[in-house]
């Protein structure tokens, strides 16, 4: 066999391999559905290519979705179920057939307290977190190896206030580990608090941290929370008061560093910001303001001082920007509209981070949480 011949022979076994073992995405989108029967989990295969999408199947055994997570191997998707259900409140595990584009659900458990809109898994997939925003309470679970919820766990009910009129009790509004997975952060919409619980005894149990809590400003309205991948600053977008919050993290602590505002407008009283997010590489952070507004902000990052610098202000393309998400290879951001029951999709320029409408899904009710992953999956 002569030099060239081996070479065609080795070129052909690695298209073999390759075009074995394709890499898809799918996009995941939760929702308020209001009752069974109705489609409330959402599975798309997304192209990060050029942004297109195709409906694959969905779930219809299942009330308000509202939230969802993934395992971190993208084997289980854990729901927030039963939200805004009086006296209701459930967490879902699913299993998912990534060559069929299919979710087997498992089994639930209670969410320990009514109206559940956050879950967080840790890496290990041996905890599943969730927030109960009406009932002011969150739980932990323990996961099993078949990614089924435990039943045993702990929940904590927070008996707290402020002083604003959506601040009469405490309202959890979502929940997280910290990057070391040590420690449970709950922003309090309610209290204008950021909660901290240690994670004691193989995290079979939650005690409080030391300080308990990371108290923001006045009727700020603390809602979601993300870490930058360094682990060194996390950024809370703020409902009421429209700002994000710049901290500098250490050991289930947080220091307040920079507060840069999320709107356009002034003088509102409650701006309804929605969501955070950072871009895959750290560099560019977003946030959504619903409201009277229905924008996107972006913000250049300084990765070393962890300090925002606002670039953009983008209209979302739609009614109440509840959530988005930022594709894995930071092409794309999608943005889920509450209100007007659609997606609308950005393209992303890396290096700016400048935002270009590039498409809408539409027919999707109440949208409210969109999650996206790449499976490698043989073909």
């Amino acid at each position: 066999m002569n030099k060239f011949h081996r070479l065609s022979c080795l070129a052909a076994a690695c298209l073999l391999t390759i075009s074995a073992h394709a890499q898809r995405h799918y996009m995941f989108v939760g929702s308020y559905n209001n009752s069974t029967g109705q489609e409330g989990i959402y599975v798309y295969r997304f192209h990060p290519s050029n942004g297109t999408a195709g409906k694959v199947s969905a779930v219809t055994d299942v009330v308000n979705p509202s939230y969802l997570n993934l395992s971190f191997n993208g084997k289980y998707l854990y729901a927030a179920t039963e939200s805004r259900v009086p006296n209701g409140g459930k967490v879902s595990s699913y299993s998912f057939d990534s060559i069929q584009g299919k979710l087997q659900f498992i089994n639930s458990q209670t969410s320990g307290g009514e109206n559940p809109v956050y879950v967080a898994v840790n890496h290990a997939n041996t905890w599943l977190a969730n927030a109960n925003y009406t009932a002011g309470s969150l739980r932990i679970h323990p996961l099993n190896s078949d990614g089924s919820i435990g039943a045993s766990g702990q929940t904590i009910v927070i008996k707290d206030s402020s002083t604003g009129p959506r601040q009469k009790q405490s309202h959890v509004h979502s929940i997280g580990f910290s990057p070391d997975e040590q420690y449970v952060y709950a922003p309090d919409l309610g209290a204008d608090k950021i909660h901290w619980f240690r994670l004691q005894g193989g995290a079979t149990t939650l005690v409080p941290a030391t300080p308990p809590f990371t108290l923001t400003a006045r009727n700020a309205g603390p809602r979601h929370f993300e870490f930058h991948r360094n682990g060194k600053f996390g950024y809370c977008v703020e409902e009421i008061s429209g700002n994000v919050v710049v901290y500098r993290y250490a050991n289930g602590g947080l220091t307040p560093l920079q507060t840069i505002a999320a709107h356009a407008l002034q003088g509102v009283e409650d701006y309804g910001a929605g969501d955070i997010h950072l871009s895959p590489d750290g560099k560019y952070l977003y946030a959504t303001t619903r409201g009277n507004e229905n924008i996107i902000v972006t913000y250049n990052v300084n990765v070393h001082t962890g300090l925002l610098t606002k670039t953009a202000i983008t209209a979302s393309g739609g009614n109440h920007p509840r959530n988005f998400v930022i594709d894995p290879t930071g092409n794309y951001l999608l943005v889920a509209h509450q209100m007007s029951d659609d997606i609308v999709l950005f393209r992303r320029n890396k290096k700016t981070g400048a935002l270009t409408p590039a498409g809408k899904i539409d027919h999707i009710k109440a949208p409210s949480c969109i999650k996206i992953r790449a499976y490698n999956v043989k073909e």
